[in-house]
């Protein structure tokens, strides 16, 4: 299999990674009106489809001898098991974080649910293994949550604006402020769930009998695959938004391109999974350091964020308080993620 040998190799792909896990949710705004639960199923077979290709390329060549097939018959049984449950896992976090999308937008979905993925991972991470200056820590979790709740704080004022320009037009539906705290609520489920899927990958990569970066991401990308039909029989059924909607949707209220787009935002996500997981398996003596690894791969929010505020104008409509709330909820989250990814670097307290 084919692992990075220079440091500027392993940095590429974590750059390659961050920007792939912060775009990909271009693919379903550039969709339109189609519904993420439809979308969801070109996603899933996109990030199967790019996982075998990687894993019978890449995963295959090199000049260690040791080829994706070797990976699978030397791997443990559970650890394939493992690899299936995080996809499944990670499937539900981000199916919610796309319903989230739907409703609010990337600059609020992607900030409050991977901010919040971040602040449990991070905990989670120094209850089990304790490392690290916990100073540093948790004063780094502490602006993230900060800036989570600016943001979700923007969101409402911008609901309230929206509201009074209908109302003044004679559109508005009632004359009661409304709360948009759907959006919101969404995000944090799917924050919470995100920050539990990452330690079953590891825990699949561990080991004598662990699964290498190629094999682990084909097995993730079957339990992402195979736990969309479970999980979407529900979004359908019991949608966020939107009237119930059936299967043969899928085939009829929809033109290729759309579906091409599905599949293209499950082969970008996939990309910038392969590429942290092949990263994170560099030679010590290449390896990139953890502070950078982590800083680059939780970037991801930062440029999805800016995509939503800067390309698609989700708070084109806000006031200079809103508009203020946001530049802080920027400023905190990076100074936070900042903090987390020193914290290793000065040791434990």
């Amino acid at each position: 299999m084919i692992l990075p040998q220079t440091y500027t190799a392993a940095l590429f792909l974590m750059i390659l990674s961050m920007i792939c896990w912060g775009s990909w949710a271009n693919t379903y705004k550039l969709a339109g009106k189609w519904r993420f639960e439809l979308y969801y199923f070109d996603f899933a077979a996109g990030l199967l489809l790019a996982a075998v290709i990687l894993a019978y390329t890449a995963g295959s060549m090199g000049f260690d001898g040791f080829s994706f097939s070797d990976d699978l018959m030397h791997a443990g049984k559970r650890q394939w098991l493992l690899g299936f449950a995080a996809g499944a896992v990670f499937n539900l976090a981000n199916m919610l974080l796309l319903g989230a999308i739907s409703v609010a937008g990337m600059a609020v979905a992607f900030p409050v649910g991977i901010g919040l993925a971040l602040i449990i991972g991070v905990l989670l991470n120094y209850i089990l293994r304790p490392a690290g200056n916990a100073t540093l820590l948790f004063a780094g979790c502490l602006l993230v949550l900060v800036a989570i709740v600016a943001d979700a704080y923007a969101y409402a004022l911008l609901g309230r604006i929206e509201h009074e320009d209908l109302a003044k037009l004679g559109k508005a539906k009632s004359t009661r402020r409304p709360t948009k705290v759907k959006g919101v609520v969404i995000a944090v489920i799917a924050g919470v769930l995100m920050g539990c899927f990452f330690p079953l990958v590891e825990m699949g990569e561990e080991g004598d009998v662990g699964l290498g970066p190629y094999a682990i991401a084909v097995f993730f990308a079957l339990g992402v695959f195979a736990s969309t039909m479970v999980y979407n029989l529900f979004f359908m059924n019991l949608p966020i938004e939107g009237p119930p909607i059936e299967l043969r949707d899928f085939f009829k209220k929809t033109v290729i391109w759309q579906h091409l787009l599905g599949i293209a935002g499950g082969a970008i996500w996939c990309v910038g999974a392969v590429a942290a997981f092949v990263a994170a398996k560099a030679p010590p003596e290449v390896h990139v350091g953890p502070a950078t690894a982590y800083a680059m791969g939780q970037g991801a929010t930062l440029i999805s964020a800016l995509w939503g505020l800067l390309v698609w104008k989700e708070f084109k409509d806000g006031d200079t308080k809103v508009k203020t709330l946001v530049a802080v909820m920027l400023v905190l989250y990076a100074c936070g993620l900042g903090l987390v990814s020193m914290a290793p670097l000065y040791g434990q307290q």
